[in-house]
């Protein structure tokens, strides 16, 4: 076990700085017939709802590009469906201001768009995006003002059957659209105080063994 230390920093050093140009986007389903809901708010309660024990033909998985997902395609099931994506991603100085999100859905039942837990839009209607943002009634979107540091994209919506292809994408900015994706170059994944104070300990643990080492053989 003499190499514990040194194996408990390089874990602790992984977590620090992996990820370090890409967002992690995270997809959670479940059964839901629910119908078209009033408010953001009431989407948000449904879906995690739903999502919390999914079952079969559902599930929790994270996905390397948000591009054409669907739930058959990741957990099977092809209809009544509660989505909940959370995109979370970082925004470096050189980045931090206007910033711009849509996502193309297919919610038959409506869904809701979140940042950093507030809303950004929701449609109650059948949305079936298709591939096309030309029309604003189907897709969601929205636009905020960032500062440097960690935030939190959430998408939720309900669909009853046929289960298409869904995308979401973020501008900073004057640049083009990019959909999210583990190749995206967004800085996600801060390290957040903690994560440095536990790299902190993890080096003065390398260092106290090393200490006693070089006692040990005087």
């Amino acid at each position: 076990m003499k190499n514990l230390p040194k194996i408990a920093l390089s874990l602790i050093a992984v977590g620090v700085f992996a990820h370090a140009n890409a967002s992690t986007v995270t997809v959670s389903t479940g059964f839901s017939n629910a119908s078209a809901q009033a408010s953001a708010a009431a989407y948000q309660s449904v879906v995690n709802t739903a999502v919390a024990t999914p079952g079969a033909g559902y599930g929790t998985t994270t996905i390397a590009s948000y591009n054409n997902v669907t739930n058959s395609s990741l957990f099977g099931s092809g209809s009544n469906i509660a989505f909940k994506s959370v995109v979370n991603f970082g925004v470096s100085a050189a980045d931090a201001g206007a910033w711009s999100f849509r996502t193309g859905v297919d919610f038959g039942k409506g869904g809701a768009l979140f940042l950093d837990g507030v809303a950004l839009d929701f449609k109650s209607n059948d949305m079936w995006w298709a591939g096309n943002y030309n029309n604003g009634s189907q897709f969601l979107s929205g636009s905020s003002l960032l500062a440097a540091g960690n935030h939190t994209l959430s998408i939720y919506g309900l669909e009853s059957c046929c289960d298409g292809g869904q995308q979401a994408q973020f501008k900073a900015g004057n640049n083009n659209f990019t959909s999210f994706s583990s190749t995206d170059g967004l800085v996600s994944a801060v390290p957040e105080p903690t994560t440095y104070a536990m790299l902190l300990i993890g080096l003065g643990l390398l260092g106290f063994t090393a200490r006693r080492k070089q006692q040990a053989k005087f």
